[in-house]
Parts: structure tokens; sequence; C-alpha cells
């Protein structure tokens, strides 16, 4: 297995902020970081219905601020932040329907504006931004079924342009941005997890499958180091050849070595210290994150661990201060955000990952 070196921070200098808890207790809210100020957009109430509610943490002060709501309430959005923007693409409504439209919201002037709609609604979608243009890659349509749609979002134009389909339809996929690729990994086909792995080079606008995820495991987690890609976890689904067994949660770790394109399954030693499933990946100080999630206890984990890729095993890191699951993450270059999910109900907890630097 490869060794994906890079300096590794020591597991003490890992520790937890507890923020001030959001205002408004959510799930399947949407994320954005920008300048040291975290936007948390939409998502489902306790009653299950979409919100339309915007709060905004100042890391520094600590303090939460209510901003002006979504002109159209909605969860499971996807949301990128560009300059001095926040656009929220698509999304499920009050009725459980995919979402066409799209919003923008000015930082400077402290309001939403409608923006060009997607020709198809989607909810699920996986997005990314490079170079000022917005990537929308995948959903689920108006009928339940999984989409193939690429589409290029130009702000300057207002525009939506479409580009070659994915060669997997899917929703709710890990997407990851490396140099002038877009990779996407696993993902959702109704109730069928999805072990496709591609990647679309942005400069010939085309597709490349490689090998697929080993193993197909539902609510597995995904992460990307500088030469790896990690699948982890997840719930095992009962497979042609166990057709009787229950599913059941696992500690799997898979590892893609992309210098050698192909995915190397570590040894026993190497798995997951706990078995979890719905949980926060990520990759902080060296190390691929997992936190919280579901296992086989009856309440979700507050349990944190990281791969070592110098030692090659998993090591306890601090738990999370809130037990969670189905929680909405973000990450900057030092933080991993964990924000609101599900602890007895839809949590308003929000806390932070952080690399104390030099120890």
């Amino acid at each position: 297995m490869l060794v994906c070196i890079m300096a590794v921070s020591s597991a003490k200098s890992l520790y937890w902020e507890a923020f001030p808890s959001m205002p408004t207790q959510r799930v399947y809210c949407t994320p954005v970081y920008q300048d040291g100020h975290l936007f948390v957009m939409g998502g489902c109430s306790e009653t299950g219905l979409p919100l339309d509610t915007v709060e905004m943490l100042d890391v520094v002060t600590r303090k939460w601020t209510v901003l002006p709501p979504l002109p159209t309430p909605r969860a499971g959005a996807a949301a990128v932040s560009l300059g001095k923007q926040i656009l929220m693409i698509g999304g499920m409504n009050a009725e459980q329907s995919p979402l066409g439209s799209v919003e923008v919201y000015s930082m400077e002037e402290g309001k939403w504006e409608k923006k060009a709609a997607l020709a198809q609604p989607s909810m699920g979608i996986s997005a990314i931004e490079k170079e000022g243009k917005i990537y929308a890659l995948g959903g689920m349509g108006p009928d339940m079924s999984p989409q193939a749609l690429v589409r290029m979002y130009d702000p300057a134009k207002d525009q939506w342009q479409q580009l070659p389909s994915m060669p997997t339809p899917r929703y709710g996929a890990s997407a990851f941005q490396r140099g002038n690729k877009i990779y996407v990994l696993g993902g959702r086909q109704g109730k069928l997890p999805i072990t496709a792995f591609e990647g679309f080079d942005l400069e010939v606008k085309s597709w490349t499958r490689y090998p697929s995820i080993p193993s197909r495991r539902a609510f597995a987690s995904c992460a990307m180091t500088e030469k790896c890609f990690f699948s982890l976890g997840g719930l095992q689904q009962p497979g042609p050849h166990n057709f009787y067994s229950r599913p059941h949660f696992v500690n799997t770790v898979e590892v893609y070595d992309s210098e050698q394109g192909v995915w190397n399954k570590p040894s026993r030693s190497a798995r997951m210290r706990e078995k979890r499933a719905d949980f926060v990946a990520g990759y902080l100080g060296g190390r691929v994150i997992a936190a919280g999630g579901l296992g086989n206890q009856p309440y979700p984990l507050a349990s944190v661990e990281g791969f070592n890729p110098q030692k090659k095993k998993w090591e306890c890191l601090p738990s999370m201060p809130t037990p969670r699951c189905s929680c909405s993450s973000i990450q900057t270059h030092n933080m991993l955000f964990v924000i609101g999910g599900v602890s007895q109900g839809p949590s308003n907890a929000v806390e932070a990952l952080c690399v104390q630097e030099g120890v």
C-alpha cells in the first residue's frame, strides 16, 4: 500500500473547538466557509420540513448572525462560495421534490437574488468551483431517478452549459478536485450504493473510468490525500453471496493509489478501530479523519480516529463534544467543521477539529 507521505501532525496537536450552538437545529443543511465566516443554509427542521434559515458564524468573535432567509426553503442543496458571493443550487422542497432554482447571496449587499435555474431540477448534486466556474454533477430528478448530468455555470453570463455526462448516473456522490480534474466516487441510485469511480478532465472535457471501489457499502465516507483516495466504513448490504445476512456496520478501509492506478485493501491491522457509517471524513494534519456516525450502539458515536500513514494504522483522536450522525461538514486548511446532524433529534452543535501548529 502506498504511504501518502506528508508531515503528520502528532495526535496531541489535534483538538476540538466547540463553538456556540446555531440558533436553529437542523440536519441536511448546506455549509460554506469564506474568510473566517461559516455560513449555514437551509436544511431540515425537527418536523422534516425544509428551512429557509441562513446563519453566519464569525469564527474569531464566535458570534452568530441571522442573515436574510433563502428565497426558497430547501434541504440537501449544493453550495459554493465565489468571491463575495454564495451560490445555492437545487435541493429538496416541502413536497420532497427536487428543485431547479438557483439563488445567489451577495455578502456586500446582504441580499439574495434568483439566478438562471437548472434545466432539470435536482437534489443531491455534487458541486465544485474551479477558476470562477461552478460544476454541478449528478443529482436525483423529479422521477426519483439518478442523473448523469454535468452542468457548468458561468456567473458572468448567468448561464448554465451542459457538459459531457458522467458515465454513471448518481446522486449524493463524493466529489474532489485535484489539478485539472474532478473526481467522483460512490453515491447512490435509489437505495443502491454505487461503486463507480470516475474523473472529468476540465481541459479536454472528457470522462475517464477508474477501477471501481472494491466493496459496495451504503453510507460510506470518502477522503482524498495528495496521492490517494480513501473509501471508509459504511453499512454492508446483503449481496448475492450472503443474501440472508442482515445489513451490518463495517470498518472497511480501501485505498486507491493514484500512481499505481489500483485499489489496495489494507491489512486487518489497518482497518478503522470502530465500525461506523454516516460519519464525517476529512484530511487534516496529514491524517485521514473519521468522526462520529452510527455504529452497533443504539446512539450516535462521539469517537474520532485518524489514519497515520507513516505507521499505517488508525489512532484514537479526541472525541467529538457532541455525539452525532448525518452531519454536514466543511474543511479549511486547519479546521474540519462538523455541523448540525442528528443526536437525539436535529442538532444545532457546531464543532471543529483543529490542528494546533507547532505541537
